[in-house]
């Protein structure tokens, strides 16, 4: 989505030629954009960048494993370090990219109200996917530090909440029962599909050196998330919740990563002034609006069944 993003802005914002790498072949037509299948965790990737000229990388594959932890973590990780050492070869490139996550500050009881970029996790990333998260940009700030003339921008999103993008929270809430922790109601942020396209589009058109946090203004409960959706809660003991959360929502023929049950129990908030006073870009949804566009895009089927209006 973001290179067919990319693609839409071409010439006019000074984009030659854009250039997918993927595993997994693409479902839809890419009009403007040239498809490479490879596998950014080979060398094969260095190769792509010197044929290809490239000067922009956006790397965004660092993402939760849905499923198998060990391939998720190779993927993000050592996927990663290829990645930047194919960089580091070339001659052309100078700018790079990374999409990363707001996992990188944990979660835990002892969080701030807001984490600004400067601050570090208080707990919570010693395993799963936010030490992946840390680990990248351990390896990004390595690079820079090699390559000091190459224009670095982090983007720190919050999940995307839309119906066509697979998130750990996108699946979490597609389930009819919603397993909870008993005595916490987690605060929880959404980044819009539109926004996030959009601020992938400005850092690589204009230059924007830093990190940045991307989320919707405000946070939804997720007991007010469950109570739109109409999906009913089933509270479970904070001890061992994530492998009964597991279980329980196997149960129902889905999954969940193991690695959000953290969210869910204690939550998560990012300031975003940086995004809009450094980087320049204005949200044009909160979390509450990413949220209710999500629950209106859910089958009317269901909805009404739950007695929900959409």
């Amino acid at each position: 989505m973001v290179a067919r993003r990319l693609a839409e802005l071409g010439e006019d914002a000074g984009i030659d030629k854009v250039v997918g790498i993927d595993t997994i072949l693409p479902d839809t037509d890419l009009d403007g954009i040239k498809f490479v299948r490879a596998d950014i965790r080979t060398p094969v990737i260095g190769k792509v960048i010197a044929v290809e000229d490239v000067d922009t990388v956006v790397h965004l594959d660092v993402n939760p494993p849905q499923r198998g932890r060990a391939g998720g973590k190779e993927l993000n990780v050592i996927g990663t370090m290829q990645l930047l050492a194919a960089c580091q070869r070339s001659a052309t490139v100078s700018k790079f990219v990374l999409g990363s996550s707001a996992a990188v500050y944990g979660s835990s009881p002892r969080d701030p109200v807001m984490f600004r970029e400067s601050m570090l996790a208080r707990n919570g990333v010693r395993s799963g996917f936010p030490k992946d998260v840390v680990e990248v940009e351990s390896y990004v700030r390595g690079f820079a530090r090699r390559r000091p003339e190459v224009l670095i921008t982090t983007i720190r999103a919050a999940q995307v909440l839309h119906p066509d993008v697979e998130t750990p929270l996108r699946n979490y809430f597609d389930n009819p029962i919603l397993p909870s922790v008993l005595g916490f109601d987690p605060r929880l942020q959404f980044l819009s599909l539109d926004d996030a396209l959009e601020i992938f589009g400005q850092a690589v058109v204009r230059d924007r050196p830093g990190t940045f946090n991307a989320a919707g203004d405000g946070v939804v409960l997720l007991s007010q998330a469950a109570r739109r959706l109409g999906r009913p809660t089933v509270p479970l003991p904070p001890f061992g919740f994530a492998a009964a959360a597991r279980r329980f929502i196997r149960a129902m023929g889905s999954d969940i990563p193991p690695d959000l049950h953290r969210l869910l129990t204690f939550g998560r908030a990012i300031d975003t002034t940086a995004l809009r006073e450094i980087f320049g870009y204005e949200l044009t949804q909160t979390s509450e609006q990413t949220f209710d566009d999500f629950r209106r895009s859910l089958r009317p089927g269901i909805m009404a069944a739950m007695g929900v209006r959409p």
